[in-house]
């Protein structure tokens, strides 16, 4: 049994830090909403909820937080009350989330200074996976470290890709979701343009599920869209956030990315249409407005 932290309960957080609970390990937990950590405290005995990430990094030998934005991270990892002030020299802190890579990068240099290990390792596998732990992790950082933590990560995910060195699983992670995002955009536009010329969408889902355009993320989100379920696994206001990281990037790496940009675009659009803290399958409502069609069970 192993002295563990969380922070951050959200869609997300909230099953994974409970899935490590229910490994057997001690789970000190913080969330900016207390009601989530008091919850997760009376479903599983082995919780104790804590009043700041200090006091969870006092209590903890290998910390993982799982939070929205890099503003986020930097606050709870390096702000006052931070875990960078309870933390003991050893321990590892993992973030979980979604960041700028350089924001990770310079959180690892301050936290190095103190004799704290850090990994970035984002994860994917939305609402679902987090709750099935069947996430999927892509670490970069130290490779013995990961390696020491590795069954930590296992109760949340199932596939845990080691990408390299400081900020290279946040790069992977970026890629993964920058081809996702298109991905849905291009379902969007071509469902759409098909069901206003007639064609069934359930058919238009099989011509696409046994032709070389099958997609899994297609093949998933499909069935939501038909039956209007918008409720959210991975909100429109999150990936907007992740696009804009991933132009971040490509800034910095001199890469341009067209496509990309045109997505976020129609990822703000949603948002300015009041969709932003639904599912990103939503996203298609843009287009179905512009065109004045549904795409929907026939």
């Amino acid at each position: 049994m192993a002295k563990l932290g969380f922070l951050g309960l959200g869609i997300m957080g909230f099953p994974m830090a409970r899935n490590l609970a229910r490994a057997g390990h001690d789970v000190a937990v913080w969330s900016n909403t207390r009601a989530k950590a008091d919850q997760l405290a009376r479903e599983v005995s082995s919780v104790s909820v804590q009043p700041s990430p200090r006091e969870v990094a006092a209590k903890a030998d290998c910390i993982f937080l799982c939070v929205g934005d890099t503003k986020m991270s930097e606050q709870v990892i390096l702000g006052k009350d931070g875990l960078i002030e309870g933390a003991k020299p050893g321990t590892v802190i993992v973030d979980a989330s979604t960041v700028a890579p350089s924001s990770s990068l310079m959180v690892g240099e301050k936290l190095a200074a103190k004799g704290v290990h850090f990994l970035g390792a984002p994860c994917t596998g939305s609402r679902p996976g987090a709750e099935g732990g069947t996430l999927t992790f892509m670490i970069g950082g130290d490779k013995e470290v990961f390696e020491r933590t590795r069954p930590f990560f296992e109760p949340m995910g199932k596939l845990l890709y080691y990408c390299g060195g400081p900020g290279l699983g946040l790069h992977a992670k970026l890629t993964q979701n920058l081809i996702l995002s298109n991905l849905l955009q291009a379902f969007n536009e071509g469902l759409v343009l098909s069901t206003k010329a007639g064609v069934d969408p359930d058919l238009m889902l099989e011509i696409l599920n046994n032709s070389a355009a099958k997609s899994g993320l297609i093949a998933f989100k499909a069935p939501y869209v038909f039956r209007r379920d918008f409720v959210t696994n991975f909100s429109v206001k999150w990936m907007h956030k992740d696009i804009g990281l991933m132009l971040e990037s490509a800034a910095e790496q001199k890469v341009p990315l067209p496509l990309t940009a045109l997505t976020r675009q129609m990822f703000q659009a949603a948002i300015a249409m009041g969709h932003g803290d639904e599912d990103i399958c939503s996203t298609i409502k843009v287009l179905e407005g512009i065109a004045g069609v549904e795409v929907k069970k026939m």
